[in-house]
């Protein structure tokens, strides 16, 4: 392999497992969709890193670089997203009702529309991440030598860096869908609903004051 792409990987491997937005949006949805909810949710985040690393080998990215303005938009249109999140697992949390499986309680038209829901949250989600734009922006073409096709290249690296994603999303997804299974007492289910909740407030509310 080439050593670029070994040194891409270890990067993106690091980056990949870094505690952020990505993480706690799936744990919401694990308490409080299932299973299916939350690989539903790492479906539409993998999407959404294949959408940067396009719009950067296009040059789409370069206006949030360039454009104060746009960066702006982006910005607090993802701090928005992240913050109504975060309200509305902090208002399931309040509910009094809160059922031990959720994949068990849906028919199948809610648990197809919950599948919906959490593949755009994920999606929406990561595209609305100025950070992420900037990431594939400013860090693909590092390793992307002169002469090379930027897009074949830019969607190789990404395929890479969606691997390692899905890899450790599953892996992080299935530990808590496991502890979820042990929580059978409702205040503790909530509290936990209420902890993600807050926590996706408060990624929206850092995401607000990024500085290009």
């Amino acid at each position: 392999m080439d050593a670029r792409y070994l040194a891409f990987a270890g990067i993106a491997a690091v980056l990949t497992i870094t505690p952020g937005a990505d993480m706690a949006l799936v744990a919401k949805n694990v308490f409080t969709r299932g299973r299916k909810g939350s690989f539903a949710t790492i479906a539409g985040i993998c999407s959404g890193l294949f959408v940067h690393a396009t719009a950067s080998a296009l040059g789409l990215s370069a206006i949030l670089a360039e454009s104060a303005r746009a960066f702006e938009i982006v910005k607090w249109a993802g701090a928005a997203y992240l913050f109504y999140l975060g309200v509305r697992a902090l208002l399931r949390a309040w509910r009094k009702s809160s059922p031990a499986s959720l994949d068990l309680a849906e028919g199948p038209a809610k648990a197809g529309a919950g599948w919906r829901g959490s593949y755009l949250e994920g999606l929406f989600t990561n595209l609305l991440n100025p950070k992420v734009a900037l990431f594939y922006l400013t860090f693909l073409p590092q390793f992307i030598a002169p002469g090379d096709p930027v897009l074949r290249v830019s969607l190789l690296l990404a395929s890479l860096h969606v691997a390692m994603g899905l890899i450790w999303l599953t892996i992080y997804s299935a530990a808590l869908h496991k502890l979820n299974a042990t929580l059978t007492r409702g205040g503790v289910r909530r509290g936990i609903e209420a902890a993600t909740g807050g926590l996706l407030m408060a990624l929206g509310a850092r995401l607000a004051f990024v500085k290009r």
